[in-house]
């Protein structure tokens, strides 16, 4: 059974099809949505029929000039005609994924958003007696972090914050800062926000 409230939504059909199987999804629904035929939103776009019906159909690589004049028509953003929706969790368990390590820390990314509303999900393994690399992401970026077992400092050139197993902080990101553990090891969460700019 299919549930429609918002026509924008679209659920990808998979990893495979990426942003093409999400714009097909989200330009059908909401043309279907807001009353168009495909013949109608052609006159209205100057875009081909033809070229409509490839497009929703996920077969056609349109320029950004035909999705934006589709977006326009439809009253939609870009991002939103573009966006992936999932479908479904997606899940990864522990020891999936490749950890990379950045000096004596291990990192591993979870998860990240590559549109406008962007972040980085990772989990950060320190061993006793470490500095991260110190690090800045950017103006606008927020860095949350979550202790899940040890103990770790975070430090900036203004501050420095201790943190036990259980403990969070949030701080700007697009401030030079760094992870440093001292007898026992850390294992940390962290989740980087990017400004939209």
């Amino acid at each position: 059974m299919r549930h429609e409230k918002n026509p924008v939504l679209a659920v990808s059909p998979g990893p495979a099809a990426g942003v093409r199987g999400a714009i097909a999804a989200n330009l059908r629904r909401t043309r279907l949505a807001r009353g168009f035929s495909v013949r109608e939103l052609a006159e209205l776009t100057g875009v081909s029929k033809a070229l409509i019906s490839q497009v929703e159909r996920g077969v056609a690589n349109p320029t950004i000039e035909v999705l934006t004049r589709l977006a326009d028509a439809l009253g939609l953003t870009f991002a939103e005609l573009t966006r992936v929706h999932l479908a479904g969790p997606e899940v990864i368990r522990r020891g999936e994924g490749t950890p990379v390590a950045v000096g004596d820390t291990v990192v591993r990314s979870l998860f990240a958003a590559p549109d406008r509303r962007r972040f980085e999900l990772a989990e950060g393994d320190l061993p006793p007696h470490t500095r991260s690399a110190r690090s800045a992401h950017g103006l606008g970026s927020v860095e949350h972090a979550y202790v899940v077992a040890g103990e770790v400092t975070v430090e900036t050139a203004d501050w420095s914050a201790r943190l036990g197993e259980g403990d969070a902080i949030r701080f700007a990101a697009e401030l030079d800062h760094v992870y440093v553990t001292g007898e026992a090891g850390c294992r940390v969460l962290t989740l980087l926000s990017f400004s939209e700019d």
